[in-house]
Parts: C-alpha cells; sequence; structure tokens
C-alpha cells in the first residue's frame, strides 16, 4: 500500500497548517486568554464546562485512533456488530448520569479514589490511587499511543520510535499548558471535524457502492445484525451482554480520564446533559466509522489484511486537497485521547498521592508544577511503552484494547457498585476486593493472553464473558467479607440527600432510551 504521504497536494500541507493554527489559537485562549480564578488548577477547568463542552470531550476522550481502524476492519469482516461497544454503552452512560454523577459533585471530589477514601477512609483512597494510575498508564496512554503510532506509521511511513514522540509531545502541549480547560475547548472543534471529514468518507464509500439499496444487496444479511449467534467465535450474544457491562461501568463510570469532564461541571444539570450528549453521539459510530468498513468489504474484498480498510478507504476515495482532513483527524483524535489521559493522570497523581502523602502543605503554584511534571514524566513512560508494544507481532489491537479492560474493570465495577448500591459494604471488603480480586483479576488476564493465550489453549471462554465471571466472584467474595466482618466499618461520611434531575434532564434521557430502543429493534 502506498503511503498517504506521496499522495498529498500543497492544498493538502496548507490545510494541515491551518487546523495547526486554529487548533493552538483555541488551547492559547483556553489556558491563557482569561485571568484564572484564585483558585483554579489544571484539573477541573474551575468547574467551567457546559454540556457540550463535557459531552464532545468525552467524546473524544473515548474516539481513540485504534477506533478509526479497528471500527472500519470490524465492519470489513463482520458488519455492524461492533456497534454494540457504542450503542449498549447508553444505559451505562444514564448510569453515570442519574446515579454517579450526583454523588461526586456532591461530595465535591477531584478524583475517583477521593471518591472512595471520602466514603471508606485513607487506605482505600491510598490503594484506588496507585491502581488508577496504573490503569491511565497501561490502557490509555501506553496502548492509545501505540495505536496513534500504527496510523501514522501506516499514513507517512516512519518508525513507530518518530511517530510517537511527535504525538505525545503535541498532545501533552495542551495538558501541561491549559489542563482540561484546554482540552475541552480544543476537543469541541476537534470533535466537529471528526464527524465532518468521517462523514464524507461514507458518503464517498457508499456513493462508489452504488448507493445505500447496493450496499445492503451486496453484503450478507448478517453484516446488519447486532445480535451474533451464541457460538459464535468473534462476538456472541451472551458475551456483550453479561460481558461488555463490566467493562462499561468501570470505564464510563469510574474511569478517571472519562469521569473528568463532569467532575468540571458547571452544575449537575450541565453534567447530566453532557453525559447524555456523548449518548446522542455515540449514535453516530456505525455511519462514521463501521459503514466506511463494509463498503470497503464490497469495493476492495481482496485486502491482505481487513485492518487495511480504513487506509484503504482513504487513500484510494479521498481526492487531493482531502487527504490533508485525514491528518487533520488523526491528531484531533489522538489529542483528544492521549491528552485526557494526560490530565487525569496528572490529576490523579497530584491529587491522591502528592498532597494526601507527600507534601499537604503545597501551595497552588507547587500543585500546578508537579502536575506539569507528571504530565511529562507520563509522556515518557507512554513513549517506552508503545515502542515495547510494537516489537510484540500479531497483535488484534481492538481485542488487545477490549481485553485489558475486561481484566482491570471486575475490581472497580464490583467495589463502586456495592459502595453506591449496597450501604452494608464495609471497608475491609473494598480494600479486599481492591487489592486481592485485582491480583486475581489480573492474573487470570496475564494467563488468559500470555502464558496460556486463547488461541492456542480453547478450552477459555469469550474474554468478555470471563471477565462477567471474575466480577461475579469478586462480588460474591465482596458480600461475604462484609457479612462476616467483625468490626464493620461502613461508611466515614454521612449520605446527604441528592438532588433529583430536573425537568429537561429528563426529557433528553428520556427521547435517548426511546430512540436506542427503536434502533436496537431495527438492527437486533
Amino acid at each position: 500500500m502506498n503511503h498517504l504521504i506521496s499522495r498529498l497536494q500543497p492544498v493538502d500541507y496548507a490545510i494541515v497548517v491551518v487546523y495547526l493554527v486554529v487548533l493552538l489559537v483555541i488551547g492559547y485562549r483556553a489556558s491563557f486568554g482569561k485571568k484564572k480564578k484564585k483558585d483554579e488548577t489544571l484539573f477541573l477547568a474551575g468547574k467551567s464546562l457546559n454540556w457540550y463542552n463535557i459531552g464532545f470531550n468525552m467524546w473524544g476522550t473515548n474516539v481513540g485512533p485504534s477506533m478509526l481502524l479497528a471500527f472500519a476492519s470490524i465492519g470489513y469482516a463482520t458488519g455492524i456488530v461492533a456497534g454494540n461497544f457504542e450503542w449498549y454503552a447508553f444505559l451505562f452512560l444514564m448510569l453515570l448520569a442519574m446515579v454517579f454523577a450526583p454523588r461526586y459533585l456532591a461530595g465535591n471530589v477531584t478524583t475517583m479514589p477521593e471518591f472512595m477514601g471520602q466514603r471508606y477512609g485513607e487506605g482505600t483512597r491510598n490503594i484506588l490511587a496507585w491502581y488508577a494510575l496504573i490503569k491511565i498508564l497501561i490502557s490509555w496512554l501506553s496502548l492509545g499511543l501505540f495505536a496513534g503510532g500504527f496510523l501514522v506509521r501506516q499514513i507517512l511511513g516512519i518508525p513507530m520510535w518518530q511517530s510517537v514522540i511527535v504525538l505525545v509531545l503535541f498532545a501533552a502541549l495542551f495538558a501541561v499548558a491549559g489542563g482540561l480547560k484546554a482540552i475541552a475547548r480544543v476537543n469541541v472543534f476537534q470533535m466537529i471535524l471528526l464527524i465532518v471529514v468521517s462523514c464524507i468518507l461514507c458518503v464517498l464509500g457508499v456513493q462508489k457502492v452504488g448507493g445505500l439499496s447496493a450496499l445492503f444487496a451486496k453484503t450478507p444479511a448478517s453484516y446488519w445484525s447486532l445480535v451474533k449467534p451464541a457460538l459464535d467465535p468473534g462476538y456472541p450474544w451472551p458475551a456483550i451482554l453479561l460481558g461488555y457491562p463490566v467493562s462499561a461501568i468501570a470505564f464510563f463510570c469510574t474511569d478517571q480520564a472519562m469521569v473528568q469532564s463532569v467532575l468540571g461541571a458547571r452544575n449537575l444539570e450541565q453534567g447530566q446533559l453532557g453525559v447524555s450528549f456523548i449518548g446522542w453521539l455515540k449514535i453516530l459510530s456505525i455511519p462514521l466509522f463501521i459503514i466506511p468498513g463494509i463498503a470497503c468489504s464490497v469495493l476492495y474484498p481482496r485486502l491482505a489484511s481487513p485492518d487495511e480498510a480504513y487506509m484503504t478507504m482513504v487513500t484510494h476515495l479521498f481526492p487531493a486537497g482531502l487527504n490533508g482532513l485525514v491528518i487533520v483527524v488523526l491528531i484531533a483524535v489522538l489529542v483528544g485521547t492521549i491528552g485526557s489521559s494526560l490530565n487525569a493522570l496528572s490529576t490523579v497523581f497530584t491529587t491522591d498521592i502528592y498532597v494526601k502523602k507527600i507534601n499537604p502543605a503545597a501551595s497552588g503554584r507547587q500543585i500546578i508544577k508537579i502536575g506539569r511534571l507528571t504530565v511529562l514524566a507520563g509522556c515518557g513512560f507512554a513513549i517506552l511503552m508503545a515502542i515495547a508494544i510494537d516489537s510484540i507481532k500479531g497483535l488484534n489491537l481492538f481485542d488487545v484494547f477490549q481485553a485489558v479492560l475486561g481484566f482491570i474493570a471486575p475490581p472497580l465495577s464490583a467495589v463502586f457498585l456495592l459502595a453506591v448500591f449496597w450501604k452494608k459494604t464495609t471497608r475491609r471488603a473494598v480494600n479486599f476486593t481492591l487489592s486481592w480480586g485485582s491480583a486475581i483479576s489480573l492474573g487470570v488476564g496475564v494467563i488468559y493472553l500470555w502464558v496460556l493465550p486463547a488461541k492456542e489453549y480453547h478450552f477459555w471462554p469469550h474474554y468478555l464473558l470471563l471477565s462477567f465471571f471474575i466480577f461475579l466472584l469478586l462480588l460474591l467474595i465482596a458480600v461475604l467479607v462484609s457479612i462476616a466482618d467483625p468490626h464493620p466499618v461502613r461508611t466515614v461520611m454521612a449520605i446527604q440527600e441528592l438532588p433529583k434531575p430536573t425537568r429537561r434532564v429528563k426529557i433528553v434521557w428520556g427521547a435517548l432510551c426511546i430512540v436506542m430502543i427503536v434502533l436496537y429493534i431495527l438492527f437486533g
């Protein structure tokens, strides 16, 4: 495959330059354009984010480079089934908006470890802080940066190490200079751009096939179903139904990089509307990211690998003048994901480790300085890990992402659900699940992925089902430990009455639920 760089015209370079200038102007204005509030830091944007900032920023954090590659690849090979990872998410986004967000904002917390620390004490906060740091470094920064470097290598034909260094330093610029406010403002512009460019690619692909009716006629009927048979090797419906919620609760309701936008909301209503907005945006994932891959299976059915579907469509369909937009979109999704991840890393380390354990008397200036140094350290770690991951051959990137999250998620989902829904959960049960439960879950993950890999040893269930079984085990252990605890400490804070959702919030979420039910009836 020819690299895209060989097809760029002067107008493409001009588009990239204009985009970078606009991006830097938006980031500069968010970082330095107005005098900051006295107590404003890098972390929560001075509690100034409104619903569209929150929605676009959460979507920008979620839509990584791997999505462009993986969804087109899955669309090429199997159709719209990967849309479950986007459409099914509305239930767990609603859980965040209606159950978790009111508690987070009422607690006035900056991080997820701080929230659990308010409930169960400093020991719990400390365990969760280190767990969160490891999770951000591995599942967000390292794998996310590797995916971006992989895509840049396909486009420009440069070595991985050069790709990841340039990408991570550019993404870090916004996290260092302006923190969450700069990242959120930049992501509004970038996600609108992503929608426009992806829509152009979808329209060009469908037109080349001969229209939507021709696309339906030239592809198997199974390509247009979200539900696969129980024995399907890739995405069986029991695995999606039972296993995906474990990852989704951990990802959307407890992950610092995702939840941080809600913590920076102007008020609860704006936070709940913002989470609803990402639910609406996720409806676009099938037409924007998956249908181009399905169209590619009709237009270019003999690709060496489905992973080539996205770049094949780009290189064959985009005329001169639009190729620059592909590079622009790549930068956009990387800045969104990596920038938010670096900010989350900085927030957790600075708030939960540095201020609580190392320097409790730190001034605002010192806190910001440590936050920026943490961003730079995260960049260095991510670069080294991305280069190391590149040395592993035969990776199926999307499945690796989902499997890693599937083994990280069970302890988080179990303890956060119990903390909110079962008042008898004790501190000992939470700490045991976060420590020993994590060791069990991650240990099984290491055996599944590397020691006895599922591709060679066929006794394993699907990784999503395995995640569900681990979750049930940890939930049972936590309940038993709570019941058997001779000196139970159930909470260290008074549970206050929470505000009810406004009429506008109820209408928006009700409409989203109706639309999603209709879509699942149509494509189920």
